[in-house]
């Protein structure tokens, strides 16, 4: 999918770029003096979850267009429901927008607003525009009518204001049940959109903040909170997902209304937060709800908000995903006004490049068969330099040693060869990587060692001595392919986690949701399970090049001929882990022709 973008715009610095449609209206802003000529963003998540991927396409919005234009993005925790949220989750958002490269200007949370939005509340009730509810959420849903239908008032809409004010602050007392009442704001039960048809702004909830402790019992919603903390802290742009196209109209008029009750001179119309909507990210082969990852946590299905399979943020990088591989991504697919299903494997192809330009190249052998080079003296090492990246030559090089016995692929080996396997076997040649070209013996017997099981234990071949890489007459033809290697005495056992999609499904919400249906709308896990891939981790021994035990948590390999890994966290130089980021190819799309 292609972004959406306008005709070439010409910018300060005499060069062209197309830009997406979120960009040229805020340079069309900005060249029209609105707001002062100044621009502010906010990114606004609720810490009731860690952040996932489509969170990182808003965070590149609204941090990266700020940055380029010279104004600031804040950060502000939509807390305002204390049911669900953490201070885990509040450093953890903090933790995700650092590691994706942004700086916020000012931190602010909605609770840091209650009493504000309290007063702003009082304000409308006194000026007829705001009543207390006591229906139940069924009654209100009922009365609401339908996009077709026109909505029934409430027989507590015409309360007197003093009786209004009265219960308001019964509702905040903590003596009230939840859901007993409700304020609501007074516009017009019949408008076409929905929102607009008395909406919720205050809800009881008799329960602590973990922020404001026990001061507030009613809270507010968020339609009632969003666009005013937007107003109040100065925010020009308001940039958000398609679902809130309905709500703008809404979110304007609260700000009107608090431009209204704050009494200030300005302009509005120069003067205000502009809402703007993009499509979200949507990914095959993935699920982003945070309900849902909750779900997959909770059960087991996964070892925690980080687990290389989820798609958040801090498990994309766990998995070794870098943040510039991941930005590049959301930059090629673009802002659109339309959602669209993007595949994985454009956002993996991303990432592969990027991986490609930073990752350390070393050997590791998963699973491996001994190979024993016959005519190399026993006892004896030569020691190569192994070029770290060929991608960055200040990335230098590293030492690799050479010996009699190396471990080498088991596939790279085949007893009853076909004409066009091009690796090891009976008669055949290859290179090894940075050093001698070998060949096998044409008779079977003398190739290789079997256990009493039939299993081959040993390959015997011998190297070609003037084919040692570098030497001046090193650059022989042959068919066979160069694969790599680690000696057996100069390497390092290591874990590797082989981790593939979690979901079978290229489509596992829509999956999910019609399995539910199917079968007597069953919830959770049993939903989830029947398309859950069992093999999303295999975990194998491996041999590895002893360098890497001076490799960091997080580093970005490439084991070669294999593909990118990092250094898992649990990782030591004792007992070495590493993750599979992605394959050199794409595996599935080969499986799925």
């Amino acid at each position: 999918m292609s972004a959406e973008v306008s005709e070439d715009i010409k910018l300060e610095e005499g060069k062209k770029e197309s830009l997406n449609f979120i960009e040229e209206q805020l340079v069309k802003d900005l060249a029209e003096g609105k707001n002062g000529r100044r621009m502010q963003t906010r990114f606004p998540p609720e810490p009731n979850g860690y952040l996932h991927i489509g969170h990182a396409k808003a965070i590149a919005l609204d941090f990266g267009l700020a940055q380029k234009y010279g104004g600031v993005c804040n950060l502000r925790m939509d807390d305002t429901n204390p049911q669900k949220e953490d201070t885990e989750y509040v450093e953890a958002i903090k933790r995700d927008i650092e590691w994706l490269g942004f700086k916020w200007g000012n931190i602010y949370y909605a609770s840091d607003y209650f009493q504000k939005l309290w007063d702003f509340a009082v304000a409308l009730i006194k000026q007829g525009r705001a009543y207390v509810d006591e229906q139940t959420s069924e009654q209100i849903a009922e009365q609401k009518g339908t996009p077709t239908q026109p909505g029934v008032n409430s027989p507590y809409r015409d309360r007197p204001v003093e009786e209004n004010l009265r219960l308001f602050n019964e509702m905040n007392s903590g003596k009230m049940e939840p859901g007993k009442m409700v304020l609501r704001a007074k516009i017009d039960m019949a408008n076409p959109n929905m929102h607009f048809r008395d909406p919720i702004m205050y809800r009881v909830l008799n329960m602590p903040h973990w922020r404001t402790g026990t001061q507030w019992n009613a809270y507010p919603m968020y339609d009632f909170t969003h666009g005013q903390c937007d107003y109040w802290e100065g925010v020009t742009h308001s940039w958000c997902t398609l679902e809130f196209v309905s709500h703008r109209p809404l979110y304007d008029l609260f700000v009107d209304w608090a431009k209204e009750v704050d009494g200030t001179d300005h302009p509005i119309d120069d003067n205000r937060p502009r809402q703007t909507e993009f499509n979200k990210l949507n990914l095959t082969h993935i699920l982003l709800s945070k309900r849902n990852l909750l779900v997959l946590v909770k059960e087991g299905v996964v070892n925690g908000w980080d687990d290389p399979r989820m798609p958040t943020i801090c498990g994309f990088r766990r998995r070794g995903y870098s943040p510039e591989g991941i930005l590049s991504f959301i930059n090629k697919i673009g802002y659109t006004k339309f959602d669209a299903l993007n595949q994985m494997s454009l956002f993996e192809a991303a990432v592969r490049d990027d991986l490609n330009k930073r990752a350390q190249r070393v050997s590791a052998v998963i699973n491996p068969v001994k190979l024993v080079i016959a005519n190399f003296p026993e006892g004896e090492i030569e020691v190569y330099q192994a070029v770290n990246n060929p991608e960055n030559e200040a990335d230098g090089t590293h030492e690799i040693v050479f010996s009699r016995e190396l471990w080498i692929e088991r596939e790279d080996f085949m007893e009853e060869a076909p004409k066009k396997f091009f690796r090891l076997g009976p008669g055949k040649q290859v290179r090894l990587k940075n050093s001698y070209i070998i060949q096998c013996s044409e008779n079977i017997e003398e190739c290789v060692v079997k256990d009493a099981e039939g299993n081959i234990v040993e390959i015997h071949a011998e190297l070609i001595p003037e084919t040692k890489t570098g030497q001046a007459n090193s650059d022989m033809k042959i068919k066979g392919k160069t694969i790599h290697w680690v000696s057996c005495q100069h390497c390092l056992e290591a874990e590797v986690r082989n981790y593939d999609r979690l979901w079978m499904v290229e489509n596992p919400r829509d999956e999910v949701a019609a399995y539910s249906k199917e079968h007597g709308d069953v919830r959770g896990i049993e939903a989830m399970r029947p398309f859950l891939n069992p093999n999303s981790l295999e975990i194998k021994k491996a041999y590895v090049e002893e360098w890497l035990k001076t490799r960091k948590p997080m580093d970005y390999l490439q084991f070669l001929r294999i593909g990118y890994y990092n250094v898992d966290p649990d990782s030591t130089p004792e007992h070495l882990v590493f993750n599979r980021t992605v394959g050199l190819t794409d595996a599935w799309k080969k499986m799925n022709k």
